[in-house]
């Protein structure tokens, strides 16, 4: 198994850097953007991450994807996989906040993927997750994820715990839990991480494609050596989730200890339609104008999870 992981790791740093070179031109050069201050590329060091997959019942996934173009990852035996991913961003060009991803895996085209293969074949897939709630810690990261990338961001109160032998993150809002994650730590397996994620996010009617670039060493378990605990909450912003049939056991679990990360600015975006007239996906522009850029967070989660399901 050493073996193995040292040959995997070596493979691994021999890849190149996903950031493109238009980012790394760039460096150095300042942007304001509804009146945030930015510094080019718009990146984060020194950030730890949490991430669990879980599988999910493939149609209830179906039914929470927007429009006709985005699709559901199929797993084997009908079933989809639901992404949590929690990062807490220590340092930002807008300061240091948390950040609690919950998504779905999807593929973006005319039809639906064969199983697996868009996992292989990212791009010929245009493979990514669907974001289905993105609470942070800040006003100034709704303010410039939303009005900038269309990202689901609202303000919420987080915390991101590292133990001995875990790392958890809770979410509340209104003060109803959203969502408890806990993942015993992965194997040390220290592998290479060089990789290009895709967020797909419904704003304003339109899907919005944006791009982060992660850079670390990540930790990562597989199967029966994945270990993790998730609790739903009763807050409406996860009243869909209830649907989808969550496994109790995760398929991965993954620990970056510390990364660096660059979400690109350059993204794309298309009308979201349906079949019939009048419906819309997402906010609207109006919930991101009055937003202003302050970086206090609010009181930290205080719920005890042994009192939910």
């Amino acid at each position: 198994m050493n073996r193995i992981l040292d040959l995997a790791r070596l493979g691994l740093a021999a890849l190149p850097s996903p950031v493109p070179r238009r980012q790394r031109r760039l460096a150095g050069r300042h942007a304001l953007v509804d009146g945030i201050p930015f510094e080019l590329p718009v990146d984060s060091v020194d950030t730890p991450a949490l991430m669990a997959g879980f599988p999910v019942d493939l149609r209830a996934a179906a039914r929470l994807l927007p429009g006709g173009e985005l699709h559901p990852v199929a797993l084997p035996g009908g079933k989809g996989l639901l992404v949590i991913t929690v990062v807490n961003y220590l340092r930002t060009d807008i300061g240091r906040y948390i950040e609690f991803s919950i998504a779905l895996a999807c593929t973006h085209g005319p039809r639906p993927a064969p199983p697996l293969l868009p996992g292989l074949l990212r791009g010929a897939f245009h493979t990514g997750q669907y974001v289905v709630d993105l609470p942070v810690s800040s006003e100034i990261s709704v303010k410039g994820g939303k009005g900038i990338w269309g990202m689901p961001k609202h303000q919420a109160s987080l915390d991101f715990k590292v133990g001995e032998s875990t790392i958890s993150s809770q979410y509340e809002v209104g003060g109803r839990l959203g969502m408890y994650v806990e993942i015993d730590r992965p194997p040390a397996t220290a592998l290479p991480l060089k990789s290009a994620a895709v967020n797909y996010c419904a704003f304003r009617g339109m899907l919005m494609k944006s791009t982060i670039y992660l850079d670390g060493r990540a930790d990562l378990a597989v199967g029966r050596r994945a270990r993790a605990r998730l609790v739903l909450g009763d807050a409406p912003q996860v009243a869909t989730l209830h649907d989808l049939d969550i496994a109790d056991d995760p398929l991965f679990t993954l620990y970056l200890t510390s990364a660096q990360g660059v979400l690109d600015d350059h993204f794309e975006c298309w009308f979201l339609t349906s079949e019939e007239p009048g419906r819309t996906y997402g906010e609207a522009l109006d919930s991101v104008v009055g937003l202003g850029l302050s970086q206090d967070w609010p009181a930290p989660p205080r719920l005890d999870v042994g009192a939910h399901p």
